[in-house]
């Protein structure tokens, strides 16, 4: 190229002139994590169709629209993603537990609203009681190979615990209540009712679904464990 065909503007206009830092590119990064989470998604569905045995890999990309390559990419087995599945499901109910506006000045209602939770949650995502049905029917051999699955429960514990202790200092509730054991009444009474829906409502001819019952069962059951936790005067 001859000088003349130089462009000296050009040149003197970029002197000094830092070159552009390269672009940084989070398209991937998000479009990795878009098909992880579409895929978590189809799989809980499909989990909690067909069980562990008949949920197939295609049959799950084929609900994510995506490839059963990427599956093997991104959790590296059937049993792993089963694993994540019933991680999140845990995840998901012990988070909207702690997220439950609670009266602190008041625990009594504090402790129904705890207890009401678990029912109503199962009521509202009927396909967590499937998965869960279903683990154990594995007797937990997919949820014992998670690495947090024993973490989730315990904030829960906590407020628990919490509310139970301010009701001791009111003087409403007993001290000697087992937390862990109250806990584990909570939430089978809420996981029967849901569980068995289908076949008490035709043993007993009642339509458990029924907007109706379901209340009626919530405040049963909360009252009948704020009932055993409560410290009642002694008569002389």
């Amino acid at each position: 190229m001859k000088a003349k065909d130089i462009d000296l503007n050009a040149v003197v206009a970029s002197i000094g002139k830092e070159e552009p830092a390269p672009r940084k590119r989070p398209f991937k990064a998000r479009c990795a994590k878009t098909t992880r989470q579409n895929i978590l998604k189809a799989a809980r569905e499909v989990f909690s169709r067909k069980g562990y045995e008949g949920a197939r890999i295609e049959k799950i990309s084929k609900a994510a629209k995506s490839y059963d390559s990427l599956i093997y990419y991104y959790f590296g087995s059937k049993e792993k993603l089963f694993v994540e599945v019933l991680e999140g499901a845990y995840r998901d109910i012990f988070e909207a537990g702690q997220n439950l506006p609670l009266d602190e000045n008041d625990p009594e209602a504090a402790l129904r609203q705890i207890i009401e939770f678990p029912f109503r949650y199962y009521m509202a995502h009927p396909e967590v009681i499937v998965l869960l049905g279903t683990e154990n029917l594995h007797a937990g051999k997919h949820i014992s190979k998670s690495s947090t699955a024993d973490q989730y429960a315990l904030p829960m514990l906590t407020i628990l615990q919490s509310v139970i202790d301010k009701g001791i200092k009111k003087g409403v509730f007993r001290k000697d209540v087992d937390c862990e054991q109250l806990y584990m009444a909570i939430t089978s009474l809420g996981y029967f009712y849901v569980s068995n829906r289908h076949t008490f409502s035709a043993f007993m001819n009642r339509d458990l679904l029924h907007p109706e019952r379901i209340e009626a069962w919530a405040h049963y059951i909360s009252t009948l464990l704020l009932d055993s936790v409560r410290k009642h005067k002694t008569t002389t």
